[in-house]
């Protein structure tokens, strides 16, 4: 067991009749850290959050989130973890204000103070629509107002699952901006793999009920994707090299060679490149 991790998995397996959903799942998420789990749609995803929510029970291996094994863990644990789930439909009649009011009622004993209804109203940019019934917001604002939800009473450990669809553009960026300020330890599923690279300080890849990949965005990149690619112009000539580390080699480049490097271009594998890398390396694999 790691002591240090918030969230602890090892050997975590979910069975369906004769079917392993997931397989020997491990990992680690610590603290403050932001964890991505990426992979394509039936790779387990869903599945390993729930169980780590404690909404669906496993059917092996060892799961501990701050301490406690969610499969068991009381309402006290409850209080200490924040879910936005990818969707509900419940409390219609409910205005925005007076719905995350009453929901912050239910934190007023925490350690943790919650959210005054206001403010996170304000955070999440739903203002405009305080007063408005639930019914009336459109799919974007019902997914901000679910990510308040999520939030309210201040979790120490947060489960994203793909938090911002129906976003626009604008409202993605802001909501990146509010989740990196969180300052919690976060599990994050997405499909949006710029938005892993954005939020993520470490991507967990799962495809058909197994890890294939962990690590930083750059260490995957380096480990799959294979190394950076270097072109400029010297002297009328142009040229090109491959390199592991493509900061120190330009840096050498102009050292050595100054004014005469011209049309500079660095190439790095973007986290598409890898992923995809990954997904492909794993299917041919079985």
């Amino acid at each position: 067991m790691n002591e240090r991790a918030v969230v602890d998995v090892e050997g975590l397996r979910m069975r369906y009749g004769g079917t392993d959903v997931l397989n020997e799942v491990t990992f680690q998420v610590g603290q403050g850290e932001v964890l991505a789990l990426l992979g394509p749609n039936g790779a387990g995803k869903t599945t390993t959050v729930e169980i780590l929510e404690g909404f669906r029970l496993r059917s092996a291996g060892r799961v501990q989130v701050l301490g406690a094994d969610p499969a068991n863990a009381g309402e006290e644990w409850r209080a200490r973890i924040g879910v936005v789930l990818q969707s509900w439909r419940d409390h219609g009649k409910w205005r925005v204000r007076e719905l995350l009011a009453h929901q912050a009622s239910f934190y007023a004993c925490s350690a943790r103070r919650p959210w005054d209804a206001d403010e996170l109203i304000e955070a999440v940019g739903l203002t405009e629509h305080a007063g408005k019934k639930i019914r009336a917001l459109s799919g974007g604002q019902r997914r901000r107002l679910d990510v308040a939800i999520g939030i309210v009473g201040r979790p120490e450990v947060l489960f994203l699952d793909e938090p911002t669809t129906g976003f626009d553009p604008v409202a993605r960026r802001e909501f990146h901006e509010l989740v990196r300020g969180l300052g919690v330890t976060i599990l994050l599923t997405t499909h949006d793999l710029d938005e892993a690279e954005r939020l993520a300080d470490r991507i967990a890849v799962l495809d058909r009920g197994r890890i294939v990949a962990d690590g930083t965005p750059y260490e995957l990149a380096r480990q799959i994707a294979g190394q950076d690619r270097v072109r400029w112009k010297q002297s009328g000539r142009r040229l090109s090299e491959s390199t592991q580390d493509s900061t120190a080699f330009v840096r050498e480049l102009f050292a050595t060679h100054g004014e005469a490097v011209s049309e500079l271009e660095v190439h790095r594998a973007s986290l598409e490149q890898t992923y995809l890398a990954l997904v492909h390396e794993a299917e041919a694999a079985r």
